[in-house]
């Protein structure tokens, strides 16, 4: 692509961004759309596995590769799409990618045999990898600067309104049917359809052949910048999935009698102090560089952990839980911001997807290195392990990212 044309796409953008306040762009509200309906789709039908277990008499070991099957395909799926929304622009890959979710995932609540279940899942698994990064990219290119912020972090407040409602959600439809949870996925095609006809994605630049892309994403995914970002990112949802999400409730059992209700709605104050914060991102990044709210976010983290298993009520796990989530609002949009930043156009798309790839390595590291805490120490062990590892993962944070303002 010509000079000219480059420039002439970042003027649009910057162009675009300079008179659009971010909460008044409907297309922004449509990306928001795709990422409300890209997650959850490991809550929502959480609540169906008592069921599942029975009607397809399988144990519970065998109910958990339910949650495995739409994992693991996500971690080729994520950067294959990202690279394709390179190479093919943003919405050719976007808007089929959610008809195949939302067509799978709906033909899970079909499945009357365990094996096709698994299948469907997968399927649906791997078109749901890249949906939040392809959002986050095309967010990446509407805007820059603090208007870039601030619309990520709005997109993080949609998430967190996911993230809180759909338990509830799968759980009200799981007590009409196991296979209700399971058709949620049918609201990505209304989104899509607006996907397509709603939303006019800017000029960006692309690399003009396969070979002058694969030297351009290779140059990036070797910026130590990039790598520290993605690194930064892992060690946030080992903490996350590996610490918080999978031992506070069992904690809040053992020592306080709370129950699954009760630690739902715990983990759902994450959430909610996770999405106010985001909201306030690009009010942030105007004082304080995304490096920087990185590193707060991350002591932050640290004392909510050290917190929780000191706390002598529910009511202090639950301030704690509070804490946390307020680190939460902090790093995610806040590293999500700095990579779409540091991506050219030219490999925005396969960056920002990596970033899905990572959080289910995330999701799969994060417990067994918990686990291995719990075993050697006991409940407490495992968040004083983590709460060092935030420690860790801020110093990384500080040693790889903090020569850049």
């Amino acid at each position: 692509m010509s000079n000219s044309s480059v420039s002439s796409s970042s003027a649009s953008r910057s162009d675009t961004s300079a008179t659009t306040d971010p909460g008044r762009d409907p297309g922004l509200w449509v990306l928001f759309a795709v990422t409300l309906v890209a997650v959850g789709n490991v809550s929502s039908v959480a609540p169906s596995f008592p069921q599942i277990i029975d009607v397809f008499s399988v144990s519970r070991v065998q109910v958990g590769w339910v949650v495995t099957a739409y994992s693991l395909p996500g971690i080729v799926g994520a950067p294959l799409a990202g690279g394709l929304a390179d190479r093919l622009g943003r919405k050719p890959v976007l808007v089929p990618t959610m008809v195949v979710f939302g067509l799978a995932g709906g033909a899970c609540a079909l499945a009357r045999s365990f094996p096709v279940l698994l299948v469907l899942r997968s399927v649906q698994g791997a078109a749901a990898a890249p949906l939040v990064g392809l959002a986050i990219t095309m967010i990446g290119d509407r805007y820059d600067g603090t208007r870039r912020a601030t619309a990520i972090g709005y997109n993080a407040a949609a998430l967190n309104v996911g993230t809180t409602l759909y338990p509830a959600v799968g759980g009200l439809l799981a007590g009409l049917a196991w296979f209700w949870p399971f058709a949620l996925p049918l609201l990505a095609l209304p989104v899509a359809a607006a996907v397509a006809w709603g939303v006019a994605p800017p000029p960006v630049e692309r690399a003009r052949s396969l070979t002058r892309y694969v030297v351009v994403a290779r140059r990036r995914l070797t910026d130590p910048q990039v790598l520290g970002v993605l690194g930064v990112n892992f060690g946030v949802y080992v903490l996350l999935f590996g610490a918080f999400f999978t031992y506070v409730p069992e904690l809040l059992d053992a020592r306080f009698g709370v129950p699954p209700e009760g630690a739902g709605l715990v983990l759902a104050l994450t959430s909610i102090s996770s999405g106010l914060v985001a909201t306030q991102l690009g009010v942030l990044q105007r004082r304080v560089s995304p490096e920087r709210l990185t590193q707060i976010s991350l002591g932050i983290d640290a004392v909510a952990l050290v917190l929780i298993p000191v706390a002598s009520t529910s009511w202090g796990i639950g301030a704690a839980a509070l804490l946390f989530g307020t680190a939460q609002g902090l790093n995610q949009p806040a590293l999500q911001s700095r990579l779409a930043t540091l991506a050219s156009d030219a490999s925005r798309g396969i960056l920002l997807s990596l970033n899905g790839m990572v959080l289910r390595l995330g999701q799969a590291v994060g417990p067994l290195v918990m686990g291995a805490a719990l075993v050697l120490g006991g409940l407490d062990a495992v968040f004083i392990v983590a709460a060092g590892g935030a420690l860790l993962t801020g110093g990384a944070a500080l040693a790889v990212l903090g020569h850049s303002y």
